[in-house]
């Protein structure tokens, strides 16, 4: 066994190659000329068709359009990832009091199902990202991990409804399965000119009824009216912008990249291109922005972290600031797409549901393996696999899931099997032990905790704890995520298998930059 130093050593040499392979950019990934855009808008109606464009959807005028802040992150779900989204979102409230959601893009290698459920509970969106971090990736890749998210986190199949490529290398082949298999959208494609530029690409999420408009110069095959795949939606990575305007693009993780041609980080930079940009799209047609993450990359709760007080601090200043602007909200992928299918003006906000927060209304002494953190204390089941240990309340595996094999029989050695979340019941209100809900789908009951917007701009802009200063207390969040795993958040002692797996990651970052370096 190898002792948790050299996972604390490793982790940062890992973190570098992330950093320099997945979502980079060098230049446009598309040009109008490529993408040979064209769409019959008397044809295309909202919600299930919307043609690429600039313009808010539903006719909206920007001065009636939200400004929406798309907050994501790709890959393994642990303690110390939550936390690290947790740092810059749980003190923070959006315009109707209620606390931003995000989307969380998940692969299944070193995930812990148990924080899956408890995430997905919370509120918050679970996408795929492939079962093993695939770019370009087989069905099995895909499908497998729509399996295992189902059987293991108990996420109904019905709400993992988003996709987004590792490493950003995606094909036409890619978009045509997911659209197959049944998936609402795809976030892989890059807007990647500045909307202050004549043909940018910023377009808001569209559906491919008329083939892609993003990415042209990047993928074969693409766009041109191709591929057509009606009611198939695209929401863009919306890239940021240094000085250098267009020749000077940053997409995911952008605080890891150095600004304006220099060759040292600079949190003051980033800060100041990451209001521009914010600024140019607020000013433009309220296009949305995105935060997309690798919360290994701010995790001051992961062995061998290396993140900077001061890179924290940038990153919750910007928020603060953001949220300073009137009609701001800070949402999930899920969230926006509901938007655009809906289009409701400011003066609608009030009542439009995805945007609202509600609890379930489960007794809170009531014992039930269901996500919620005080229900299911002590009821959550260890598989001390000695490569892939996990927790989960929907028993554990003989083996760990694979593409070839994602649903494995469960281990039934120590007790009864547990049950699968039925396809009429809500997660939070099924107990996985006694295979039993404890309501019907028209009964599960949620209490709205939202607050009223209200008329002649009241509570406009959003709420936060402040979070100023360089200090981690100061920083950190003020509602960090507490695990329910009996380990208090440590890793576990590490065996020679995780080396090997992490050596085959490793591999597979490399081709995968080189793959991405091919499409730039």
């Amino acid at each position: 066994m190898l002792p948790i130093t050299l996972l604390a050593a490793v982790l940062p040499l890992l973190s570098s190659v992330l950093a320099q392979e997945e979502g980079q950019l060098s230049g446009p990934t598309s040009s109008s000329s490529a993408a040979g855009y064209s769409c019959d808008a008397s044809k295309c109606k909202l919600p299930d068709c919307n043609c690429a464009s600039t313009d808010p959807p539903g006719g909206l005028k920007p001065s009636d359009t939200p400004m929406f802040v798309v907050f994501t992150a790709d890959d393994a779900i642990q303690s110390y990832t939550l936390d690290a989204v947790n740092q810059f979102l749980a003190h923070r409230k959006n315009p109707n009091g209620c606390q931003p959601k995000m989307t969380y893009y998940t692969s299944l290698n070193y995930t812990n199902y148990t924080l899956v459920t408890d995430w997905y509970v919370a509120g918050n969106e679970i996408a795929d990202h492939t079962m093993t971090h695939v770019g370009t990736p087989p069905e099995d890749e895909v499908t497998g991990n729509l399996i295992a998210l189902n059987q293991l986190a108990g996420i109904p199949l019905k709400s993992i409804q988003g996709f987004r490529a590792p490493y950003l290398n995606y094909s036409v082949d890619t978009l045509k399965m997911l659209a197959k298999l049944g998936f609402t959208y795809d976030s892989s494609a890059s807007a990647s000119i500045p909307v202050t530029d004549d043909g940018t690409d910023a377009y808001w999420p569209y559906t491919l009824d008329y083939g892609m408009a993003n990415d042209c110069l990047a993928v074969d095959g693409l766009c041109k009216g191709e591929p057509k795949l009606p009611g198939f939606w695209e929401i863009p990575m919306y890239a940021l912008f240094d000085n250098r305007g267009v020749d000077g693009p940053h997409l995911m993780d952008p605080w890891l990249d150095t600004a304006n041609g220099e060759t040292t980080v600079n949190d003051t930079a980033t800060l100041e291109y990451l209001k521009n940009t914010f600024t140019a799209h607020y000013n433009a047609k309220r296009q949305p922005l995105g935060l997309y993450t690798h919360p290994i990359h701010v995790s001051r709760s992961v062995p061998g972290a290396t993140v900077t007080n001061s890179t924290i601090k940038m990153i919750n200043d910007f928020l603060d600031w953001a949220q300073t602007q009137p009609n701001t909200w800070i949402v999930s992928s899920e969230q926006l797409l509901a938007w655009v299918r809906n289009p409701v003006p400011l003066s609608q906000l009030d009542s439009f549901e995805p945007l609202k927060c509600s609890t379930p209304a489960v007794d809170p002494s009531l014992k039930i393996c269901n996500g919620i953190p005080q229900n299911e204390e002590g009821l959550i089941a260890h598989c001390a696999f000695p490569d892939f240990p996990f927790y989960t309340c929907y028993g554990c595996p003989q083996e760990p899931p694979t593409p070839s094999q994602p649903s494995p029989p469960q281990a039934t050695e120590s007790g009864q099997a547990r049950f699968r979340l039925p396809a009429n019941c809500s997660t939070p209100f099924f107990d996985p032990i006694k295979g039993e809900c404890i309501c019907t789908s028209s009964t599960c009951a949620f209490t709205d905790q939202s607050r009223p917007i209200g008329p002649n701009g009241a509570n406009l802009t959003g709420d936060q704890v402040s979070s100023s200063g360089d200090s981690a207390s100061a920083t950190q969040s003020s509602d960090p995520y507490v695990p329910f795993n009996g380990k208090n958040g440590a890793l576990p002692t590490v065996s020679g298998g995780v080396w090997t797996a992490a050596i085959v990651g490793v591999v597979g970052a490399l081709v995968g930059a080189y793959g991405a370096a091919v499409r730039l």
